[in-house]
């Protein structure tokens, strides 16, 4: 399609002709089911723009994007597209009114294997339900399972997938009805179902109105909760930056030897931290304990009964921002959006996700700019970053490509094969670079306020990347290079002036034992806003700062400061034995 090939193309068709199938013997005739397809025919136009200028069709992402955004936001991102989208839609349209009209009495199927063609698809979609909720014996790994990969969070291993709705229901059932016989198993599930037009927009829909619900229960844990948060009325602005997939030894500011970040070495009042973790390595995982105080050893655990900083700051007067360059919904999202919606202004400004036609992360620099032209004296801005993950060479502009060979040009490369590991890492180092050059431009952004400012960066986990003898790549491995984050805190010099006990402490504590379990005490600390519970011995610019035990999602949790690390790949093995998870 549009010049590319279709994976599983053979079973996509087979799916469309099993769907229509079904559909012609449920309503007898095409055109009683027409009326059904109308939003499809409205729809249709977005997958067309999708696929051709992100290589992508319709997801809950795009749904959510769509139901956010008000038609003059839209026409001003379309620009000159938006006449040629009214015309394809006003073509689509007419189409679908001539094709109703045409469709009266043509290919009714009144024989009696109408009924029998019901039963047979009925019943097939009985057998695959049925084996999606209780499993088959001695199931062997789908063809989707490893065509669904696109790189995104390898999140299985440390935490259960979203529940539906309709698995809560069968939970109860489960283990005590038999599972379906191997040879039932086909290689398909709602994945590869999804992606069948128009019946896997049928899917999407579903899905985002999931999601949505899902976003709900999980805001409803804390929509009654307050900090108490207070703040004095001295204008100042706050950015933090979360990285994604970053690790601290490819940083050239934190002794690395290529020079990937050679702007921000040149930073003044920029104070790097040189040991802290990150307790998973997972972004839905992991960012919760960065803007909440969500204990590292509850990350696993959906939702919480707290809001993050983004409200703290609310209450304390500040007009708060989160613009992001990752994805609103979705099994990896959803639990970071239920945070990023405590926000006055969210924006999620990806149309492509981590498929290779992604937004480059300076599609953020324009928001944060009219940000900080907003007339409020208090401002938070939380810019979310897709910083430097996989496919690495989809992270950054062509001028950045320094280091070669690289995986630049690379059709779909493969991270689990170690014959790209030079390529690989080139391009890891280039993103590096690129993160560098965004870092720098938004530093230089709050610089042009001439206003009390700070900007902390942190990133969300890191990754491993075949290192030496290792034959391991990406994350979710249990390494020390997946735990060990970089971090930094730049300062304007009219903060410096107006908290000098705060930098200085800075100072004093930027090579302490940290974890992203201290990000949240600390913006606060760092903004100066106070509420009763506050915890400042958890806070990097405070004296009261006091060391606490770092616990790591490494086969249970692990004390990252009473461990070692095995093996070529560095996994980090608690000395003792590793507490439990509480899932």
């Amino acid at each position: 399609m549009l010049g590319r090939p279709v994976e599983h193309a053979n079973l996509i068709v087979a799916l469309e002709l099993f769907f229509w199938l079904l559909l012609w013997s449920l309503f007898k005739r095409p055109r009683n089911f027409h009326w059904l397809l109308l939003p499809v025919f409205l729809a249709l136009p977005i997958e067309i723009y999708l696929q051709i200028f992100f290589m992508q069709g319709i997801s809950p992402h795009h749904l959510g994007l769509i139901i956010e955004t008000s038609p003059k936001e839209a026409v001003e991102f379309l620009g000159k597209k938006t006449l040629l989208l009214i015309l394809i839609e006003t073509a689509i349209l007419g189409w679908w009114y001539f094709v109703n009209r045409a469709g009266k009495s043509i290919l009714v199927w009144t024989h009696a294997s109408r009924w029998l063609g019901l039963a047979i698809c009925l019943f097939c979609i009985a057998l695959f339900v049925y084996g999606e909720e209780f499993g088959y014996q001695q199931a062997q790994h789908s063809v989707l399972a490893n065509a669904a990969d696109d790189g995104n969070d390898d999140e299985a291993s440390t935490t259960a997938p979203t529940p539906t709705r309709f698995h809560e229901l069968t939970s109860a059932l489960q283990g005590k009805v038999p599972s379906l016989p191997s040879w039932f198993e086909t290689p398909v599930d709602k994945k590869i179902v999804a992606r069948t037009w128009p019946f896997g927009f049928a899917v999407n829909v579903a899905d985002f109105l999931y999601e949505r619900h899902y976003l709900s229960v999980l805001a409803e844990k804390s929509s009654a909760f307050t900090f108490g948060a207070t703040s004095d009325t001295t204008p100042k602005t706050i950015v933090v930056i979360i990285g994604e997939s970053s690790r601290f030894d490819r940083w050239s500011l934190n002794g690395y030897g290529r020079d990937t970040t050679p702007l921000l070495k040149s930073e003044a009042n920029l104070v790097a931290l040189s040991d802290i973790i990150s307790p998973v390595a997972a972004t839905r995982l992991s960012v919760p304990v960065i803007v909440s105080r969500k204990p590292a050893m509850q990350s696993l655990k959906a939702g919480f009964s707290e809001k993050s900083f983004l409200s703290a700051f609310k209450e304390a007067g500040f007009k708060t921002y989160w613009i992001s360059n990752q994805m609103s919904f979705g099994e990896f999202d959803t639990p970071v959006s239920v945070f990023a919606k405590e926000a006055d202004v969210t924006e999620f400004l990806n149309l492509g996700g981590f498929t290779n036609s992604s937004s480059l992360d300076q599609v953020m620099l324009d928001p944060l700019e009219r940000a900080l032209k907003d007339a409020s004296l208090k401002k938070l801005i939380v810019l979310h970053s897709i910083g430097n993950h996989w496919n690495y060479s989809h992270r950054h502009a062509p001028e950045f490509n320094r280091w070669t060979p690289s995986l630049t040009g690379e059709t779909d490369p493969d991270y689990d094969d170690r014959a790209i590991k030079q390529q690989m890492n080139n391009s890891y180092d280039n993103s590096v670079l690129y993160t560098d050059w965004f870092l720098t431009q938004a530093i230089h952004k709050l610089k042009a306020q001439n206003i009390i400012s700070a900007l902390i960066y942190v990133s969300d986990h890191g990754q491993t990347l075949y290192d030496g003898a290792c034959e391991l790549a990406f994350h979710g491995h249990n390494t020390q290079y997946e735990f060990h984050i970089p971090a930094f805190l730049w300062y304007s010099n009219d903060y410096a002036e107006q908290f000098p006990d705060k930098v200085a402490q800075l100072k004093q504590h930027r090579h302490a034992k940290l974890s992203t379990e201290n990000i949240f005490h600390s913006v606060l600390d760092v903004a100066d806003v106070h509420y009763p519970s506050e915890q400042l011995e958890r806070s990097i610019v405070s004296a009261k700062l006091t060391a606490h035990k770092r616990y790591v999602d490494s086969y249970g949790w692990t004390n990252y400061d009473d461990a070692h690390l095995q093996g070529d790949c560095h996994e980090v093995i608690d000395n003792h034995k590793p507490l439990p998870r509480d899932e």
